[in-house]
Order: structure tokens, then C-alpha cells, then sequence
């Protein structure tokens, strides 16, 4: 993922002051990106976000997009790391619940990335295309053959793998992008949808993998 993050004007020897400004950039676009999207972000409007001026912007970053590559880039590291952790010798069942789980943690933990990220795919992946191709899909592949040898095992229920790992992503990362409709349509009595959410997919993945 390293060959998508753009290189910012600081030095690798940051000033505390330096990585202070930079982190409060990365966090304020992470609001106005997932909230706008690409397109409708500004660095002015980033900028005053952050509490900083767009010159003072624009000595971390020489533009938007290379705000919006950086964030993108960390954010991958991280959405395919519970995939990675796939263990082709583990239980096929506890390995794919465990995949479940964490996904669904991360929309609960990282809501504005989830929305970042869907943001990107959403307006045709203009800076994420290549990664999807060189990073994410032999991924994919990779972990869609381990499932397909757990099921030529008989050791789960035959189904197509990619399709089984595409609505693992969407019903997990649903929690993030879609939180004001769930929350508006379980009500304010229902309180944190997560632990029923976890329960429900448990036992979702559980009997639709049982062979």
C-alpha cells in the first residue's frame, strides 16, 4: 500500500508541532471527505476545520488530493488487515466468524472511514482503481481459494466465495455507512446496534455455513 501515500513537505523528523498540525489535518478532512465526498470537500473548508490557515495547510500537503491519498492509504492498511488474518489452518467456521466480527468492529470503530472509503468506490474509485487491482483483488483471490478449499473439504457449506466475502463487506460495513437510518428506524430506546447486530450475523454466517 506504501506506493499510493503521497509524500507531505515534512521532513521524516517531524517537530511535535509538526505531527500536531498534521494529525489535526488528517482528522478534520476525515470529517469533511466522508461527509462531502471527493468533489464536494475543499481545502479552505478543510483548513478551517483543522484551526489552521490554507497556506500552513498546503506546507503538510500540496493539495486536496494528496490529503485524500494519505487517508486513504492508512485506511487500507487496516481494512485489509482481518482478511489477511484468514488462517487457512484454523476452523473454517471460527475463522470466517472471526472475520464477521472485526469487520462489524471497525464500522462501530471507524464509521468516518467506512464512509470515506464507500465515498471513493461510490465515485468510481478515481484514486483507489490500481490498489483495488494490484493489492486488493489478489487478495481476494488468495483468501477466496482458502475458502474454496475448506469447501472442497466438505468443512463448510458450498457456496461461491466471493460472493460469501462480498456480503460479509456489506453487511458488516452497512452499520457505518447507513448508521443515521438504522438508528432512526430502531428508535432511541434500542441504544448501541452493534451487540444485536453481532448476534444476528453470528447467527447468519453460522447456519448458512454449516455443510
Amino acid at each position: 500500500m506504501n506506493s499510493a501515500r503521497p509524500k507531505d513537505k515534512t521532513s521524516p523528523h517531524r517537530t511535535r508541532i509538526q505531527r500536531k498540525n498534521r494529525e489535526a489535518i488528517l482528522d478534520a478532512a476525515l470529517d469533511v471527505f466522508s461527509t462531502d465526498g471527493f468533489r464536494g470537500a475543499t481545502v479552505d473548508r478543510i483548513a478551517q476545520a483543522a484551526g489552521l490557515s490554507k497556506p500552513n495547510l498546503l506546507y503538510y500537503f500540496p493539495s486536496k488530493e494528496a490529503i485524500h491519498l494519505a487517508l486513504l492509504s492508512g485506511l487500507l492498511d487496516r481494512w485489509l488487515a482481518p482478511l489477511q488474518a484468514l488462517d487457512p489452518t484454523g476452523d473454517p467456521v471460527e475463522e470466517i466468524l472471526r472475520y464477521v466480527r472485526r469487520k462489524l468492529e471497525i464500522s462501530r470503530e471507524m464509521p468516518r472511514e467506512s464512509r470515506l472509503f464507500a465515498n471513493e468506490i461510490l465515485q468510481g474509485a478515481r484514486h483507489l482503481q490500481p490498489t483495488l487491482e494490484t493489492v486488493l483483488k489478489p487478495l481476494v483471490d488468495e483468501q477466496a481459494a482458502v475458502i474454496e478449499g475448506w469447501m472442497r473439504e466438505g468443512r463448510i457449506a458450498t457456496l461461491n466465495p466471493y460472493h460469501l466475502i462480498f456480503s460479509i463487506w456489506s453487511l458488516t460495513q452497512h452499520y457505518a455507512d447507513f448508521d443515521v437510518q438504522i438508528r432512526t428506524v430502531l428508535g432511541e430506546a434500542e441504544g448501541d446496534p452493534f451487540p444485536e447486530a453481532q448476534r444476528y450475523l453470528v447467527t447468519l454466517f453460522t447456519r448458512m455455513l454449516k455443510p
